[in-house]
């Protein structure tokens, strides 16, 4: 039925119907009948309560087919301790879990199974977790700490030469997701990677078998970062992580075993996507929310959350310092005209993870956008932390005025901010640099469309700004971009949206955004810049290049929501391999898997491997649930 006032409505009717019927049938017709007023029930409250962001492509938000495919009690964690607390908490338990049924379409009489199969796992004894320093590494989600995304020729193990001969060696599936958004990590011969269902995996990296698998708490897609810490047992190897409902985790690297977690932010929206990152005995844990989404209902009392940087003890998980990037409390200001309460400032996440500047002792990240007015000066900003005591440095804000909550893009715009911002967050972190004149810089692109290079010691100063885009809420520059000390290579997402007619919801346009860019450090000046590749008639494709990019010497790596990954000479800008990751695949674990949108995390390159993660519903990509390693002609 097309018009959805009217299927709410027959549903609604069929509930009512059900209770009718229940009330004079036999115990089994009952329960029967029970189950199918309590699957209507859920697709009413779906319509009512969730649709118009799940439905609508609104950002960040999971379609109803990625939904579908998760299981219940995914769904039900995410609307009680996760990342949907916000907009869930006004419902009663028995509508959430009617709700998480119905989107899924799975009882919770029969729990979805998503252990690994026994023949996923590793045979024989587990290898000792050697000095990841000593072979091909990828720490966290910028390699090192400086955010290059820049593997060297020496590591890589993939020359240019090599590779337009790059294949799928093998495949890894994850269960009950069709989103694939976690950014690999490699060290000591090891996979790292989280997922959607909250399973964090460690897999060999020449075979794909599962060495071991954690279960997080929420679903995991940062980037694990590896470091040595003391512990009961005497020094070991930690990979650290975050989830969807703001926990910071440290477990073993070889075996898997959790030696510590931490919530970092006690704010019910409260996420970790930035990647920590590990230095000198200290995690560093960006802070962000989906409390803009939660924004988008009227009848919300927006917004009160407020972004920071945490700094934890990497052996205890004990914090240490944790410092807000709006440094008051949210108050209240007005009502909306329903008559709810409004408050403010708020927002200014930290959606990405940050630069170390272990010489002057400072790091550096970058902000989102205000939540709610009034707005603040550390949004879509620049920000410098003291590594020791988390005291603000300098920050420098690149675009004023931006408050931006969903309601913003939505028919219902009751609680879109009066200063109705652009959306232009930073959700790429900063890459810190040494220019040919040997000063240094800070650069990184915005979804304003612009890439800005700032100078980290003269309190943020504009060194040069270049406009690369049209920018938006999905425009722009999104997740990062990579430098090899000459160029920083630039991805343009510029992501369009169409209409879907007679529905609430939106489709990707395929004619709208992507393109690869290549910018001098010093100046700005374009080196080159090489057009997306047209989608033709595939379905829910777009050009747009919103994931993280990757350099080695001579090529970089850009994926796309079309599906395709492709290598471009740093020389010129030409397509030098290009590989389609829609599917399907054969996975070394035996879960059915496909690719998907490229959107979030990069490629990571190491020991003569490429290994990317493939799939990404949210906003309207295509759906994929695969982990794919390519080898030079797949061996």
């Amino acid at each position: 039925m097309n018009n959805p006032l009217r299927w709410v409505a027959s549903s609604l009717l069929l509930v009512w119907s059900a209770h009718l019927v229940s009330a004079q049938a036999s115990p089994q017709a009952s329960a029967q009948a029970s189950a199918q007023a309590s699957a209507q029930e859920g697709a009413a409250l779906y319509q009512r309560s969730c649709a118009p962001c799940h439905d609508a492509g609104a950002e960040r938000a999971p379609t109803h087919e990625a939904l579908h495919a998760m299981s219940p009690e995914r769904v039900l964690a995410a609307m009680e301790s996760g990342p949907m607390i916000s907009m869930a908490n006004r419902r009663s338990e028995a509508d959430r879990r009617a709700i998480a049924e119905f989107i899924t379409g799975k009882s919770f009489e029969h729990p979805l199974d998503t252990a690994p199969a026994a023949a996923a796992m590793c045979a024989g004894p587990v290898p000792e977790f050697t000095n990841p320093t000593a072979g091909p590494l990828w720490n966290g989600w910028g390699l090192d700490l400086l955010n290059t995304r820049f593997q060297t020729a020496a590591l890589a193990g993939i020359g240019a030469t090599d590779v337009s001969r790059l294949k799928v060696k093998w495949a890894f599936g994850f269960p009950a997701t069709l989103d694939a958004n976690a950014h690999p990590a490699l060290a000591s011969g090891r996979i790292f990677i989280g997922s959607t269902s909250g399973t964090v995996y460690s897999l060999d990296a020449a075979t794909g078998c599962i060495r071991w698998y954690f279960n997080a708490a929420s679903g995991v897609r940062t980037a694990i970062s590896i470091g040595r810490v003391q512990t009961e047992f005497g020094p070991r190897y930690a990979a650290f992580f975050g989830d969807g409902s703001a926990l910071a985790y440290a477990v073993d690297a070889m075996t898997g075993k959790q030696f510590w977690k931490t919530k970092v932010d006690t704010f019910p929206a409260a996420r970790i996507t930035g990647s920590p990152i590990f230095y000198n005995n200290r995690l560093y844990v960006p802070v962000a929310s989906g409390e803009e989404g939660a924004g988008a209902s009227p009848d919300y009392e927006c917004c009160r959350f407020r972004g920071s940087m945490v700094a934890l003890d990497a052996s205890t998980g004990k914090q240490l310092w944790k410092t807000y990037t709006i440094p008051d409390q949210a108050h209240k200001t007005k009502k909306n005209k329903i008559g709810t309460q409004l408050w403010g400032p708020s927002g200014a996440p930290i959606w990405s993870s940050p630069a170390i500047d272990a010489i002057h002792n400072v790091l550096y990240a970058t902000s989102g956008d205000n939540y709610s007015d009034p707005t603040s000066r550390m949004s879509d900003a620049f920000v410098a932390f003291d590594l020791d005591s988390g005291k603000i440095l300098w920050s420098r804000q690149m675009t004023a005025s931006d408050a931006y909550t969903a309601a913003s893009r939505l028919p219902d715009k009751t609680n879109c901010p009066e200063s109705n911002g652009p959306d232009f967050d930073f959700s790429s972190g900063p890459i810190l640099v040494t220019l040919p004149n040997s000063h240094r810089a800070l650069v990184a692109g915005q979804k304003s469309g612009l890439v800005h290079a700032v100078d980290p010691d003269n309190q943020g100063e504009v060194l040069w700004s270049v406009r690369v885009g049209k920018g938006g809420t999905n425009g722009g520059v999104q997740w990062g971009s990579a430098t090899d000390g000459s160029n920083v290579y630039v991805a343009l997402a510029d992501l369009g949206r169409v209409v879907v007619p007679y529905s609430l919801s939106t489709d990707v346009d395929p004619k709208l955004g992507g393109g690869m860019f290549a910018l001098r450090l010093d100046t700005g000046k374009q080196v080159w810049y090489t057009p997306p590749a047209p989608c033709g008639d595939r379905k829910r494709c777009s050009p747009a290049q919103s994931a993280a990019v990757t350099a080695i010497p001579g090529v970089v790596f850009s994926g796309s929501v079309d599906g395709h990954l492709r290598g471009y000479s740093t020389t010129d800008g030409s397509v030098v391999w290009d590989a389609d990751t829609v599917g399907p695949y054969m996975t070394v674990n035996g879960v059915e898997a496909h690719g998907g949108s490229m959107d979030g995390p990069g490629p990571v390159i190491g020991g003569g491997m490429l290994f990317v993660n493939s799939g990404y519903a949210a906003g309207g990509g295509m759906p994929g649930n695969v982990l794919l390693a390519f080898s030079v002609d797949g061996k």
